[in-house]
């Protein structure tokens, strides 16, 4: 029996997964809030992984053409991911 580990989101609040490539060319999927994410070879696994992760919502996935790094700090808020602002330090 194989073992997989449940959705890291409440199902019924689907929020905005951004995906999009580093700066090192690697795949990054992100949630709008930084409650998960990862970095990933190809695109197709970012997008599989943002798809179990928002509970199959392809809707809520927004990929991005600039690049993006992975918020690990959960600094980035949603309007200054999309528009490449940083919050000040």
């Amino acid at each position: 029996m194989k073992l997989v580990e449940p959705p890291s989101l409440d199902k019924s609040a689907a929020a905005l997964v951004f995906i999009g490539r580093n700066g090192r060319g690697q795949w990054v999927a992100q949630e709008q809030n930084g409650l998960y994410g990862g970095l990933f070879v190809s695109r197709a696994e970012a997008m599989k992984y943002a798809l179990f992760e928002n509970g199959h919502h392809p809707e809520t996935i927004v990929e991005l053409s600039r690049s993006i790094e992975l918020d690990t700090e959960g600094r980035l808020a949603p309007i200054g991911l999309l528009y490449g602002k940083r919050p000040a330090a």
